[in-house]
């Protein structure tokens, strides 16, 4: 027997093995690798594709949809869409996106303005009247009259049923402003703080929003007005009645959008409601209207009003969540528990239950 060539066959078999183990493991390694390089690099992506202002979520929440991704269900509207703002040398409204908006602005439009430009020509052509007819040239000796039951009636119920055709119009609108939400309304609660806004989600996951109105080359590099333009904006469902609370945390500020016929105040330690109902997708914007300090008026709204799959969409892009909340489940009744045979010495033995006594 040779026992030379021993030495010279183990380091061939441990040779072979070593080439084995490292085949098998490199595989392995390199798929390890290329998910570690795809995880680095996918927020850097999403952070270089995502449209300004749009929130690029962390590993801890889903990652946000980016700028131009229809695949996800939600795009974020671009200067385009920008409907609600104000206009240059405008004299009226601004055009309503909302079914009271649109009933106000006909009432001012229909109602009070050819009313009160009715009343003020009358005006205006009694003193011309009066000037030309009674001055001291015309009329030498002054008239004695002091007083005309005509007249004094005519000008008695003209005012009073002015004031009734107003009054019905006004009494609509009221109670149209303070109606009710329904039960299945959107709930979002918008937070004043000194000097910007938080926008809460409580019906879906209760997530916040914190909206900061941008520099002038951000919004201009936007498309979008300056001193209305926001990094985040309270995005929110068209079409879909909205549970919208307001509240503050420090001084009282105002939520207001013209656009939208909505103005509520909000109140530190309170919780003021109404209902609003956006009928268009769409941009509208809208400013704090209470007077809240030095930077009062650095403080927009923008409201991106979106439809419901693409609401829906950017809600889970935010980590929240859509529809009913889950609730606990209720424990499953144990069942019956199958009673034994009794044997029947069993039963023979048994005492009987004894009537109650009379």
């Amino acid at each position: 027997m040779n026992f030379g060539n021993l030495p010279r066959g183990a380091v061939r078999m441990i040779t072979t093995l070593a080439a084995a183990a490292a085949l098998a493991v490199a595989p392995q390694a390199l798929s390890a690798q290329d998910a570690t390089e795809a995880a680095v690099s996918a927020p850097a992506l999403h952070q270089a594709d995502a449209e300004p202002g749009t929130v690029v979520a962390t590993d801890t929440a889903p990652a946000a949809p980016a700028a131009g991704d229809t695949a996800a269900g939600y795009t974020p509207l671009g200067s385009e869409w920008i409907k609600g703002q104000p206009v240059d040398k405008g004299i009226t409204f601004q055009e309503q996106y909302s079914k009271d908006g649109k009933f106000a602005l006909w009432m001012h439009d229909v109602v009070l303005l050819p009313i009160i430009t009715a009343i003020c020509l009358f005006v205006l052509g009694l003193l011309l009247w009066v000037v030309v007819k009674f001055n001291r040239r015309s009329n030498p000796v002054a008239s004695k009259t002091t007083h005309n039951t005509f007249i004094e009636v005519v000008w008695t119920l003209v005012p009073v049923l002015i004031l009734v055709g107003i009054a019905v119009p006004s009494i609509t609108l009221l109670a149209r402003q303070y109606e009710s939400p329904p039960a299945d309304a959107v709930t979002v609660k918008a937070t004043g703080y000194q000097w910007y806004w938080g926008y809460t989600y409580p019906d879906n996951g209760g997530f916040e929003v914190i909206s900061n109105m941008l520099t002038k080359e951000q919004a201009v590099a936007n498309g979008e007005p300056h001193q209305l333009a926001v990094d985040n904006r309270l995005v929110l469902p068209a079409n879909t009645p909205i549970r919208l609370q307001t509240t503050a945390a420090d001084v009282i500020h105002s939520f207001a959008i013209p656009s939208l016929w909505f103005k509520l105040d909000a109140v530190p330690g309170r919780l003021n409601e109404r209902m609003l109902t956006i009928e268009e997708p769409g941009i509208y914007y809208g400013q704090c209207s209470e007077l809240c300090g030095a930077r009062h008026g650095y403080m927009p709204i923008a409201i991106e009003a979106l439809p419901r799959p693409q609401w829906e969409a950017w809600v889970r892009s935010q980590g929240g969540t859509v529809g009913p909340q889950p609730t606990a489940a209720a424990p499953a009744p144990a069942p019956a528990a199958t009673p034994a045979a009794v044997p029947a010495a069993t039963e023979a033995e048994a005492e009987p239950i004894p009537a109650p006594a009379t």
